[in-house]
């Protein structure tokens, strides 16, 4: 009995071939996941020569769609600029580009070999003016918040402390209850319900009126109990004596008590409203763009750290500046007591 027919028709032995070939392919194909495996333990070691020489095995393969060739030699330019060697690293990105032009990894990266090639102040100015007309648009947004707060939270703060003081028991009891939550709790957290929490109870603010009421509230509870505590260190005969010429008590507060406490109040409302400059940052969590939301979407655009140092360098600036204008202040609230 014959295992195989007389005659193989062109169909089978073509089916045969093919099989064969596919074997064979099989057989030499190389393994690129276990290349890039490889690589990826060298690098790990700290042998980044080691794995440049692995990733070299990948070569050109047109037909290859998992783009091995490109993510290998991506790869090798990083791994020579990392070391140092710009000339190899783009001859590694020229390689691409010589298979795909219009690859952008590959583009951007020649930019930034070029880039790195520069001197270090040559590379800073043009990150300064690079970022700077951003970030001074958050720095607007944020001297805005601030100038806001300055107005509505010494007020606010005022009402309070008369409120705290005051003989009638309800509105004392509710000033207290005021500074207790707002004192009490994140201002962080403060942002967050106001902004993504009463949504749900039917109240929406847009992110600007979110952050003037959140901040508004809770530098108001903080500047209530200082005003309480600088009205309160007024000698208790200085009311006594303002009601001893017939003045009511709310005459006495305004024309004897509270004008004494201006001196005292201006340290600790001048260290509260630079704390404000900072703790504007907190509104770049509820959408607004501000200064600090500014500089992180830059960072994360560009990676670049030189959108961190500027914005760090503006607020010092704002600190700077308010710090010098309390000063003055407070020398000039205090001028006759100096003589």
């Amino acid at each position: 009995m014959r295992l195989f027919p007389g005659r193989i028709s062109k169909k089978t032995i073509l089916l045969f071939s093919c099989v064969f070939l596919l074997l064979v392919q099989a057989c030499y194909a190389v393994d690129y996941d276990q290349i890039f495996s490889d690589a990826n333990d060298a690098m790990g070691s700290g042998d980044l020569p080691a794995a440049i020489a692995i990733l070299q095995k990948v070569k050109l393969d047109k037909s290859d769609d998992s783009g091995a060739f490109v993510r290998s030699r991506m790869q090798i330019a990083r791994l020579q600029f990392a070391l140092k060697d710009m000339k190899a690293a783009s001859a590694s990105a020229q390689e691409v580009l010589a298979v795909y032009p219009d690859n952008s990894e590959a583009l951007n990266f020649l930019e930034s070999v070029k880039k790195e090639q520069k001197p270090r102040y040559q590379v800073f100015i043009e990150d300064c003016l690079r970022f700077l007309p951003q970030l001074l648009k958050g720095a607007v947004m944020t001297i805005t918040l601030v100038v806001c707060i300055i107005v509505i939270s010494p007020l606010g703060g005022l009402l309070i402390a008369l409120g705290r003081i005051s003989p009638f028991k309800p509105v004392s009891g509710l000033c207290w209850f005021f500074i207790w939550l707002f004192r009490g709790t994140p201002l962080l957290l403060q942002l967050f319900f106001i902004y993504y929490g009463l949504p749900s109870l039917g109240i929406t603010f847009k992110p600007f009126t979110a952050a003037i009421l959140g901040l508004g509230l809770n530098y108001s509870a903080y500047l209530g109990e200082i005003i309480r505590g600088g009205i309160q260190s007024i000698e208790h005969g200085q009311m006594e004596a303002a009601k001893a010429i017939g003045m009511s008590y709310w005459q006495a507060m305004r024309r004897v008590i509270i004008p004494q406490t201006y001196k005292r109040l201006m340290p600790p409302i001048g260290n509260e409203f630079i704390a404000l400059i900072k703790d504007t940052a907190l509104v770049s969590t509820i959408a607004m763009v501000e200064l600090m939301r500014s500089a992180d979407q830059m960072f994360n655009a560009y990676f670049n750290v030189t959108a961190l140092i500027l914005a760090a360098i503006i607020y010092l600036l704002f600190t700077t500046i308010f710090t010098f204008i309390f000063e003055k202040i407070e020398i000039r609230a205090g001028i006759y007591e100096n003589r």
